[in-house]
């Protein structure tokens, strides 16, 4: 079968001749990896925020870097994968992820918030250049009219790492948080001291084995033989083009913030699920039952995006997508207005209609853009710092409304997909395979 170099090439004379289902299956792999690594946070909030006693604004400062990451990153690291190729950008990306892993050892050491966020952010520059090389050697990976599809597919993968990994951080690294903060207090102060040491370094293991497993991932990807796409000649067409004439094309424009406000939307009420279930008027679970609701949330999310890549084949993806959308304003509204098992499994629910939203929204941003397809790419990847953005504006509602009420603002987020799916993913007139 050849292999297409981009939505928008025609000649495929020197693309070699290569099993697109193994290529698939490889990438994939990629999506779970940092899919588990990204859900990890949502545990990663109320462990640090016990640890360091913090405030939810303090603590979505974990969101904020992590996800600030893609916005300061993603323009360096479209140039990186640019000058390597999707093959060796994603064995890049692999490496510098496993760095920010290892990075979680010292600052478990030290003590010390910020070293965790530093970490972090080695973490999610890793993952930034994981997303820049993978969404589009996935989305060109076949043909453009089911590029929807096949993100949706890895994507799906993706959910899998990201209902995986709640399950994992609740044992191994809430296990150990068992005191309530008025039995820490009753402590004296040299074994409160040591009660959180045990705390920060509960977090070295699991860390550790992900930064060993990024880095045997790297090196199978270096191993195995990858198809190019002859992105070469991709990258030199794509030179001749500038940011600003990506950005030109209003699906491009419109989808760059549909990225924002959806990742900042997903990113939030997974940050916020740990802390909202053991609210007494909602779950009153520990943190570490209330984990298990975390991953039936990215479990629903699998499961809509197995179910999505059928139905996008069959359906347009930008009705499905504002479709999809409505349902999960309605959800909110529901889990805002109850308590209780309504509310909890109102806001659990939400994750089944995230399923297919991010794939959806990415693959009609860089429709029909040609050589211009490596730098939209780019700042779509970009606007995934709405996952910084959101979740700390939503900390701030939470300090000063209550987290019940600071859902209002992921709802908002939603209603512009609606917007985005019905009117502003509309390719231009003008956009061609040869613009």
């Amino acid at each position: 079968m050849q292999i297409p170099t981009s939505p928008s090439s025609t000649s495929s004379q020197s693309a070699p001749v290569v099993n697109t289902r193994v290529a698939l299956a490889v990438a994939t792999t990629i999506f779970f990896m940092w899919g588990f690594l990204t859900c990890l946070n949502d545990i990663l909030i109320p462990h640090l925020k016990s640890v360091f006693e913090l405030n939810y604004t303090q603590a979505m400062l974990v969101q904020f870097t992590f996800f600030g990451a893609y916005f300061l990153m993603s323009l360096p690291a479209g140039r990186l994968v640019a000058r390597l190729g999707y093959k060796q950008g994603i064995v890049a990306g692999l490496v510098i992820a496993g760095i920010g892993a290892l990075g979680f050892w010292p600052a478990a050491e030290l003590r010390v918030y910020g070293a965790f966020l530093a970490a972090l952010f080695v973490l999610a520059t890793g993952i930034t250049v994981l997303q820049v090389a993978a969404n589009p050697y996935v989305a060109l990976l076949g043909p453009e009219r089911t590029s929807s599809s096949r993100l949706t597919l890895a994507q799906a993968l993706n959910s899998l790492g990201t209902a995986i990994a709640p399950i994992f951080g609740g044992m191994l690294i809430l296990g150990n948080t068992v005191k309530s903060a008025d039995e820490l207090t009753a402590l004296p102060l040299a074994d409160q001291l040591a009660y959180r040491a045990q705390e920060a370094q509960s977090v070295q293991g699991p860390y550790l084995g992900l930064a060993v497993a990024l880095f045997l991932l790297a090196l199978f990807v270096f191993l195995f033989r990858l198809p190019s796409l002859s992105e070469n000649s991709e990258q030199a067409d794509s030179t001749r083009h500038s940011y600003g004439d990506a950005l030109r094309h209003k699906h491009l424009l419109f989808g760059v913030l549909g990225i924002f406000f959806y990742v900042g939307a997903e990113v939030s009420i997974g940050s916020f699920l740990v802390n909202y279930l053991s609210l007494p008027n909602i779950g009153g679970f520990s943190e570490q039952q209330a984990t298990h609701y975390v991953s039936l949330y990215w479990t629903m999310a699998m499961i809509g995006r197995f179910a999505g890549s059928a139905l996008l084949v069959r359906f347009s993806p930008r009705k499905l997508l504002a479709l999809f959308a409505l349902i999960n304003v309605g959800l909110l509204a529901l889990t805002m207005a109850s308590e209780g098992a309504l509310a909890l499994y109102s806001v659990v629910a939400i994750g089944l209609f995230n399923s297919i939203m991010f794939p959806t929204i990415f693959a009609l941003g860089i429709e029909r853009l040609g050589p211009l397809t490596n730098k939209a790419s780019s700042l779509l990847i970009m606007a995934i710092v709405g996952g910084a953005v959101v979740p700390f504006l939503q900390g701030v509602l939470a300090d000063r409304i209550g987290v019940h009420h600071s859902f209002i603002l992921p709802l908002l987020c939603y209603g512009y997909i609606i917007f985005y799916g019905l009117v502003g993913a509309r390719a231009s007139a003008g956009v061609s395979q040869k613009d």
